[in-house]
């Protein structure tokens, strides 16, 4: 069955009309097709002839300050096509309101797979192998980079990194009058008490895992980094702690990897990447500070599917599947605070 289109024929021809403007297109003929998957920037892939690009837009309704930044994904994405950090390249940028009622920005298609379960039932042994150390590669090349060299140093605020996306997500989760969660709001309390001395500093993913991976259609390697919207100037050893929450979480609960037999499927136990990565970007001092590094970011994404929680009250979630994923807020928090509780008695 042919896919439903996304727009009507008129803001269809607008949109064709910008993408002649840039010189993208050589006709007003063009199909714009939604996308599933992702909880927050609507995604459609537009068809040209032989020609595919990807629009992204800032959902429709209340958003909170902040959110749904797809001007910095435009920005952070444009830049680093400089760098060795696979990344589509990008088209246009249009911020004004009157065509889709947000702003948008358009991209190259890229060609290749995405896959959500972790374990690649689908890969060899050696092609797990491979592919987990191309993204190790991946994201120690990301927090290598010289933000100020690509123009990107004053993509975020320096220093304090921990204090301040604490207290962000702290106040998103208390805004909402929402669902209790008992283990987070530990996390809140306990968390601002332990921050690890030092400021490590570059450009952070900030949702930085599989299934935002763009993987070549045939080889076990990364071809594109995509959903950049949690992306800013940070502390890179968090982006890539989240990163290895999946080592923890159990295919039960969310596309984790936590429990399974990592040897026997050919994906690196957690202290193996983590190593990996430390060899990569001389970071010292990971393993230290590693039980905040995961209570951390178990804090933070209870707190962002509890936003979506939210966002799923408020009727402006772009996913089906918002729901199941807004009820993961409570278990990831109790394992967080599993974390947290080993900070504490040290």
């Amino acid at each position: 069955m042919k896919p439903s289109l996304a727009f009507d024929q008129t803001t269809t021809d607008r949109i064709a009309a910008l993408m002649l403007a840039h010189r993208l297109i050589h006709s007003d003929s063009i199909e714009i097709q939604a996308l599933s998957g992702g909880q927050s920037n609507p995604t459609y892939k537009i068809v040209a002839g032989e020609h595919q690009f990807i629009l992204r837009k800032k959902p429709d309704g209340p958003l909170m300050p902040s959110a749904h930044a797809i001007e910095r994904e435009y920005r952070v994405m444009q830049a680093l096509k400089k760098t060795n950090v696979p990344v589509p390249e990008m088209s246009f940028l249009y911020e004004k309101n009157d065509i889709l009622g947000t702003p948008f920005y358009v991209m190259a298609f890229l060609e290749g797979r995405i896959r959500y379960d972790q374990t690649l039932p689908d890969f060899t042994v050696a092609d797990r192998t491979s592919l987990y150390n191309d993204m190790n590669r991946v994201i120690a090349t990301l927090h290598s980079v010289d933000a100020e060299s690509i123009g990107l140093g004053d993509y975020g605020r320096p220093g304090n990194y921990f204090e301040r996306q604490i207290a962000r997500w702290s106040r998103q989760y208390l805004a909402d009058p929402g669902q209790r969660i008992p283990a987070l709001e530990s996390l809140i309390e306990i968390l601002p008490q332990h921050i690890p001395p030092g400021e490590l500093h570059s450009i952070v993913h900030g949702d930085f895992r599989l299934d935002n991976l763009m993987l070549d259609p045939n080889l076990p390697r990364v071809i594109g980094v995509l959903d950049w919207e949690l992306s800013t100037l940070g502390h890179p050893v968090a982006d890539f702690a989240y990163h290895c929450m999946s080592w923890h979480i159990p295919p039960r609960l969310w596309r984790g990897i936590g429990g399974l037999d990592l040897k026997a499927l050919g994906i690196p136990t957690e202290a193996e990447y983590v190593d990996l990565y430390v060899q990569r970007t001389g970071f010292k001092d990971v393993k230290t500070h590693w039980n905040f590094y995961m209570a951390y970011n178990f804090f933070r994404i209870s707190a962002i599917l509890h936003g979506i929680g939210q966002r799923v009250r408020q009727g402006n979630a772009a996913s089906a599947d918002a729901i199941d994923m807004a009820s993961k807020a409570e278990p990831l928090a109790e394992m967080g605070w599993q974390f947290a509780q080993k900070i504490v008695t040290r």
